[in-house]
């Protein structure tokens, strides 16, 4: 395999303080933060924004679908176009940008302008994941790199515990057009803090275009994106509808949602913490069992979720599984590659973004010709085929594992 470097970046600065170090890592996480809450922040604000400009359910998806697209082409692109420019700057840009979308939303006269919103947010988040993911060497001395990586990483599970119910809070007592306008001003906050914290990060790493190829030539590489493939579809094919299904299956008011995407929230970060350690050890073992959880609560809301408490039940176990999701699939993607991260990272967001906007297109079209419950039980199984799939793939004599090498 080619190698994915033209030179290799320096390591984390040495005349930096640790408290500023840390506070640059956290800047990076506010960022994601930032871009993961603006990312499926229409989530909770579903129906409320299509009657705005009275479009369907399954219309309003798009502002799902938008972003997940454009992520997965401007990340290759962005990536490779900017490789020798300082990182820093980029991440700047990204930001402003995605501050940029968030108040165009808010001020937007027509549904068409809401989805030129998304289209810069999607640029940003291909943008800004990409070289952020893999920034963790470059801001704390190696004996930190992991305890920083898995810093930088909670603000996916947190964009959903505080993130999303908060927007959607906000969203039910002032409109949402305020939510976007929160975002946005909370982003440009975020900004300042990347410019006052991050270091200069001079482009010492040049991802290339004959490197990803040579990384999709690779079987284990091809596993993991097809794996990924069937468990985001699963997941956001379901999740963009959960507000319609709670509204009219469950039958509960706006404000109990705004609950119910906390306590999913919750159980996510409880995920990402359980699926970061046991993925250590057993990683297809845990993406299997992370599959087989988000087919049994989806699976099981058509029948339990008509209740306040089984919903909720479900939600947290669903929560939980997901959780790990992220993680599980970025670790196979390193493994797969461990001599080129940036073009790790290039292909996790490529694929991951793709599929989020193939589920939330597929369950849109399934919601507006059938009904929530059809949404989710046709999600359900297309989890059920993710775990088996794993499950088969691992115990093959010979199979590539994502554990090699580790």
């Amino acid at each position: 395999m080619p190698t994915a470097t033209t030179t290799v970046h320096p390591s984390a600065p040495s005349d930096r303080s640790p408290r500023m170090s840390w506070l640059s890592v956290i800047a990076v996480m506010l960022g994601i933060f930032s871009i993961v809450t603006t990312e499926i922040l229409p989530i909770g604000l579903l129906t409320s924004i299509g009657s705005s400009f009275a479009v369907s359910d399954g219309m309003a998806g798009l502002m799902m679908t938008m972003p997940g697209f454009l992520a997965a082409i401007s990340a290759p692109l962005v990536t490779v176009g900017t490789g020798r420019v300082d990182r820093r700057v980029m991440l700047g840009v990204f930001v402003l940008l995605l501050a940029l979308a968030n108040f165009l939303a808010a001020a937007a006269s027509g549904y068409w302008l809401v989805l030129v919103s998304r289209v810069m947010v999607g640029i940003a988040i291909g943008g800004f994941w990409s070289i952020g993911a893999g920034l963790a060497d470059r801001l704390v001395p190696a004996g930190s790199v992991g305890r920083a990586t898995a810093v930088i990483f909670s603000a996916v599970p947190l964009g959903s515990v505080l993130g999303v119910p908060l927007g959607t809070l906000v969203g039910d007592v002032a409109g949402w057009r305020t939510a976007f306008l929160v975002m946005g001003g909370f982003t440009l906050a975020v900004l300042a803090l990347l410019l006052l914290a991050v270091p200069p990060l001079p482009p010492g790493r040049a991802t290339r275009l004959d490197v990803l190829g040579g990384m999709l030539r690779s079987g284990d590489t091809r596993l993991a994106l097809a794996m990924t493939f069937l468990v985001v579809l699963a997941h956001f094919g379901t999740y963009t509808y959960v507000t319609p299904f709670l509204e009219r299956v469950t039958g509960v008011s706006a404000g109990l949602v705004t609950v119910c995407l906390l306590v999913y929230g919750a159980a996510g970060i409880a995920g990402n913490f359980l699926g970061g350690a046991a993925v250590r050890r057993r990683p297809r073992a845990t993406f299997a069992a992370a599959a087989a959880m988000i087919a049994g609560a989806t699976l099981l809301l058509p029948l339990l979720g008509r209740w306040d408490g089984g919903a909720v039940a479900l939600l947290i176990v669903w929560g939980i599984a997901y959780g790990a999701v992220p993680v599980c699939s970025q670790t196979w993607f390193a493994k797969a590659s461990p001599d080129a991260p940036e073009a790790s990272s290039v292909l996790f967001t490529a694929s991951f973004q793709a599929t989020i906007s193939i589920g939330a297109l597929a369950g849109g079209v399934v919601l507006d010709h059938s009904s929530p419950s059809t949404v989710m039980v046709l999600g359900g199984v297309t989890a059920v085929l993710t775990a088996t799939m794993t499950t088969t793939l691992a115990r093959r004599p010979g199979s590539a594992s994502p554990s090699k090498g580790s």
